[in-house]
């Protein structure tokens, strides 16, 4: 009798463990379906609000309707739309030349160059190794012809996307220099945009400036950190204002140099899921380290600072930066074009979000408008900012009994690049 009380009473239960989960499990799927519903009826929604308007606008309008502008404006009204404040459609072209500045790589005659307010190409830049430095072209110098084609205003753009080509072709260019026209033959190759520039301060210091992150970065980065430390530095210096981010790799391979093992950066995604995307391993760089930042400093560059920070490996000098502390990723249509829009909110190594309130530095010293508008004219005598990071790892030097020699080096990689009111620098 206890028996089958007992076998009884089990298949009851079983009953209804399997009444309550299928319960559950209705429930749960039609929380998905009613969702799906709803998405189905906002974007008929959506749909019909735009085929109303276009045939209003088709059955009125005076004019012809140019399909390709109107297709490419429609697209751009939808990312923009969205409210994804990072979000950014690129027509076909846009998408081949943001690809081409992350790669970091330029093929041409490696010269950053805007346009002059005679419309010619003025030369702002000649990097190291470059085809245009093997031919003896300089920084100042106007170039006047590509080839057959004479650049004006007109002309300019079609001149500027002339000097880069295929690797390996050769372009005739004709500058200007103290009014004088010489033109040389220069081949083109494939030359690295620079983006870190170091020098030695003090002797024992090194001060290595990042205007970007793209693929190139990192190398760039090892290698310089390398010669300094070679050249006796003691000490770094990471200037990180101004920068506005770029690749994540980049910036992870930089911080794996510098940082001992550990997370460097997780992503948290809509659903609430956390994943680590980078670590480092056991090898770092264990020298005193300060980081200049700024209001413009954003994205890769505010992980470099923070990850750095949350290692207890650097303090940090400047004012709050930016506060951008999310995904995005770029998703290629079939057209060509693409789209760029946030899929996660990085989590640096302590796992607190700086997105929305940028990362406090630790030292807080602000500039006046006019160095901010001149800062890439100001050096260790000049800049403030600069001034308190020397006084803090020269503190800390000393602490470890060490004294700077007072010597000062150029930069490795040459002077950061002006820009002038005419208009953006360009790499060809």
């Amino acid at each position: 009798m206890n028996k089958k009380i007992s076998l009884g009473a089990t298949i009851t239960l079983m009953i209804m463990a399997a009444a309550v989960t299928f319960s559950m499990t209705m429930i749960y799927y039609m929380d998905v379906f009613n969702g799906k519903v709803y998405n189905l009826k906002e974007r008929e929604t959506m749909y019909s609000k735009l085929s109303e308007l276009d045939r209003i606008v088709r059955a009125n309008y005076i004019d012809e309707i140019d399909e390709d502008a109107l297709n490419e404006a429609l697209a751009d009204g939808y990312v923009i739309g969205t409210g994804d404040k990072y979000a950014r459609y690129f027509t076909p072209e846009e998408y081949e030349s943001y690809m081409v500045d992350l790669e970091g790589r330029v093929v041409g005659i490696g010269v950053s160059a805007q346009q002059d307010p005679s419309g010619y190409i003025l030369v702002n830049e000649v990097y190291a190794d470059s085809p245009a430095s093997m031919v003896g072209l300089q920084a100042g110098d106007l170039i006047v012809k590509v080839d057959d084609l004479d650049v004006n205003a007109e002309t300019y753009q079609q001149a500027a996307d002339a000097i880069r080509g295929e690797e390996g072709s050769k372009a005739n260019i004709t500058y200007r220099r103290e009014a004088e026209d010489t033109t040389i033959e220069v081949t083109r190759r494939k030359v690295d945009i620079p983006t870190v520039f170091s020098r030695i301060i003090d002797g024992n210091i090194g001060y290595v400036q990042v205007t970007e992150f793209n693929e190139s970065t990192a190398t760039q980065f090892s290698n310089q950190v390398d010669t300094l430390i070679g050249q006796g530095a003691q000490a770094l210096v990471f200037d990180m204002r101004n920068n506005g981010g770029g690749t994540l790799s980049s910036v992870t391979k930089m911080l794996d140099k510098l940082l001992p093992e550990g997370d460097i950066i997780s992503a948290e995604y809509k659903d609430g899921t956390v994943e680590v995307l980078a670590k480092s391993d056991e090898n770092e760089i264990d020298l005193p380290m300060v980081v200049l930042t700024n209001n413009r400093t954003a994205s890769a560059a505010e992980l470099f600072t923070q990850a750095l920070r949350d290692y207890g490996k650097a303090k940090s000098v400047g004012v709050t930066t930016y506060g951008k502390g999310t995904m995005q990723t770029v998703k290629k249509l079939n057209d060509g074009s693409a789209v760029n829009v946030t899929v996660a909110r990085y989590l640096p190594p302590s796992g607190v979000s700086y997105d929305g309130e940028g990362v406090k530095p630790d030292y807080e010293v602000e500039l006046t408008a006019d160095m901010e508008a001149n800062l890439e004219n100001l050096d260790e005598t000049t800049d403030p900012q600069l001034k308190k990071a020397l006084e803090v790892v020269v503190s800390s030097l000393r602490g470890e009994g060490i004294e700077p020699s007072g010597e000062v080096s150029q930069p490795e990689s040459g002077e950061v690049s002006q820009q002038s009111a005419e208009g953006e620098s360009t790499a060809a």
